[in-house]
């Protein structure tokens, strides 16, 4: 059964090999496919909410999280991509970008090179356009940032009042545009969305 999507500003496109992976066979629409996925979501923030002590900046936690957010829907969750994307570069430089960025990431902390907010600001910024995974990208790196302001024991971010960013909307145009203003440097429209 073909879905027929409905591809929005910033959402990486699936291909078919990917598509192919859709392990519910009941879903035929975007909004099928959304709800599906929402609901892994819930589970793996009750798995997060259990796993208090995780070391978060691990390509271990990285690809674990990834896979209970979409585990029962696709089965290249947890997965690296293995395709190039409108976003993210080579996909065969996925491994050593991603590790570069946690340990960049953990040096930043240990050594307190920014403010807390400031590192997780520019951590997210970096897992995105890392963008290690087919799709979920995004929703995955903001759970990764809240995961990683968790282990330092500070709040985590509003992200525009906690609005659905996966869904169309003008909240979602105003982080799409605050992360490519931090794609060209600056990174102050996505510092005041996150604490908005």
């Amino acid at each position: 059964m073909a879905i027929a999507f409905q591809y929005q500003a910033g959402q990486t496109p699936i291909d078919a090999d990917e598509l192919a992976q859709l392990i519910p066979k009941h879903i035929a629409t975007q909004e099928q496919l959304n709800e599906w996925e929402q609901t892994n979501i819930v589970e793996a923030l009750k798995w997060l909410k259990r796993r208090r002590h995780a070391e978060v900046l691990s390509e271990d936690f990285c690809r674990a999280l990834h896979k209970r957010m979409f585990g029962k829907t696709w089965k290249w969750a947890g997965t690296f991509r293995q395709s190039d994307k409108n976003i993210g570069g080579d996909w065969r430089q996925v491994p050593l970008r991603l590790r570069q960025l946690l340990d960049n990431t953990r040096f930043w902390v240990d050594e307190k090179v920014f403010p807390l907010d400031e590192i997780a600001v520019r951590f997210h910024h970096q897992l995105v356009l890392v963008h290690a995974f087919p799709n979920g990208n995004g929703r995955h790196a903001r759970l990764m940032t809240d995961s990683l302001l968790r282990q330092a024991g500070a709040p985590v971010f509003s992200w525009g009042q906690q609005v659905d960013l996966a869904a169309a909307g003008d909240v979602r145009g105003i982080y799409l545009d605050a992360l490519r203003t931090a794609d060209a440097g600056d990174i102050t429209r996505l510092s005041a969305f996150v604490r908005r």
